[in-house]
């Protein structure tokens, strides 16, 4: 039996991968239980800060590992395709249907038990093998015996949530509807052929000059709900709280989640000073999220400074932003490369507190951990995927960057091998490692772990 602590993205993903090649998982989920600061259900794979899975194109890094996923029988991928949102390239879900459609599956899958109930310390060879997947909000007892095992601090950071807004209650007479630079292109089905349609999947709120500064000087001055010292304060640089932005100057926004480029206001013809995006969170689209607007300001605050943006002055608000802690562990110095600890190899790791940073990310950890923890189960070796593919390169990263200098990372072209000859054209380049990484995959999953995917 095969035991996986965390119902989140990675733990659902791990425990579906494990179950599908015949093994008997049980998945330990602490809510309700014991609840959390920031999810707001008791549905597994809750989705707590953005909705946005990010690109889907395989020219990103991101979106390449999302293809590999596919490949490999993702779960937490197929939840993701069905309950799919208009967010241009990227890839958005509706948060409740996604969870319910997770839940649904695990639920029903004749292998997998779920049991409700916190798991206070790392558990023994009683367990085995055992994969801990349970994301940032990681229990305080749980994380204290893990702090033990690893025989130093946790590294830390800072997260933030973005606001949702009732989507009846903007003005849409004030903004317009676009995608940057007309990408306003997605499909319920990725094999499809993508077409662009007549309307952009983003609202867009313009600022003019004096509107942007305004909302500035409110920015800078509001009040945060708990993490005052901007300086010493470690936050995950790609996602930091709109304010903390802010404070590193004037213009550090419009060259952020306010810039303008690639949007033109179709009623004047021109770009705005500064735009405010809001992606569909839903599929009857009736919320909003304000795209890159995580934040930390305390709510009475925040009310106040969200209705400055044009188009939100009435506007009723389904969640305020709010900040929350970041745990995980130092996986270059824990980890290998197949999500196994070094000391432990019937020990697993997978998700955001193994070190790896996105929703992607986590799901791709815990899809390899879930594998591998079969493979153990069985008596067979665990494998670490191919150097070349995405996901092989998320796993080489967490387990031999610099510990020194370690921080949880998305996947990007950057930790994946360079090509031996590359060509000028960068397009022309990523796809070239697009389509080595597949190359090597399908062999890979073909024999590396004698698993059809």
């Amino acid at each position: 039996m095969i035991h996986i602590i965390g119902g989140g993205l990675a733990g659902c993903e791990a425990a579906w991968q494990a179950a599908e090649t015949g093994a008997g998982v049980t998945l330990h989920e602490m809510r309700p239980v014991r609840p959390t600061a920031v999810h707001q259900t008791d549905g597994l794979a809750e989705l707590v800060c953005s909705n946005s899975f990010r690109a889907d194109k395989i020219d990103n890094a991101v979106g390449l590992i999302k293809e590999e996923m596919r490949r490999l029988g993702s779960l937490v991928m197929r939840a993701a395709d069905a309950t799919r949102v208009p967010a241009g390239a990227a890839l958005a879900v509706d948060r409740h249907a996604f969870s319910k459609a997770m839940t649904e599956a695990v639920q029903g899958h004749p292998r997998i038990t779920i049991e409700r109930g916190e798991v206070s310390a790392v558990p023994g060879g009683e367990w085995s093998p055992v994969i801990i997947a349970t994301g940032p909000l990681t229990s305080d007892a749980l994380s204290k015996d893990i702090q033990a095992m690893v025989g130093e601090e946790h590294l830390a950071f800072y997260d933030a949530i973005s606001p949702i807004v009732l989507a009846e209650s903007i003005d849409m007479s004030k903004v317009f509807r676009a995608s940057r630079w007309g990408r306003n292109v997605w499909s319920a089905n990725p094999g499809e052929a993508l077409e662009a349609s007549d309307e952009g999947d983003y609202l867009n709120c313009p600022m003019t000059k004096a509107e942007y500064d305004a909302f500035y000087a409110a920015l800078v001055s509001s009040e945060s709900a708990t993490v005052h010292d901007f300086d010493n304060t470690k936050f995950f640089e790609g996602c930091l709280p709109i304010e903390v932005m802010a404070h590193r100057g004037e213009g550090t926004l419009r060259f952020g989640p306010m810039k303008p480029v690639g949007l033109k206001d179709p009623r004047t013809g021109r770009l705005p000073y500064a735009v405010v995006q809001l992606r569909q969170d839903t599929l009857a689209g009736d919320h909003y999220s304000l795209v890159g607007f995580q934040t930390q300001i305390k709510w009475g605050d925040q009310a106040r400074l969200l209705k400055m943006i044009p188009g939100l002055e009435n506007a009723e608000f389904v969640r305020f932003g709010m900040v929350h802690r970041n745990t995980y562990i130092c996986g270059p110095k824990v980890l290998l490369p197949t999500w196994q600890t070094r000391h432990r190899p019937d020990l697993l790791f997978a998700g955001q507190v193994s070190g790896v940073e996105g929703y992607v990310e986590s799901a791709a950890s815990g899809l390899i951990a879930g594998r591998n923890a079969a493979a153990i189960a069985r008596g067979d070796a665990p494998q670490a995927p191919p150097r070349n593919t995405a996901i092989g390169s998320l796993a080489y990263y967490v387990s031999h960057a610099d510990p020194k200098t370690y921080q949880p990372t998305n996947i990007t072209h950057g930790i994946m091998p360079p090509l031996d000859d590359p060509p000028r054209d960068k397009m022309k380049k990523k796809l070239m490692i697009a389509e080595r990484a597949l190359a090597d995959l399908d062999v890979w999953r073909g024999v590396g772990l004698g698993l059809e995917a």
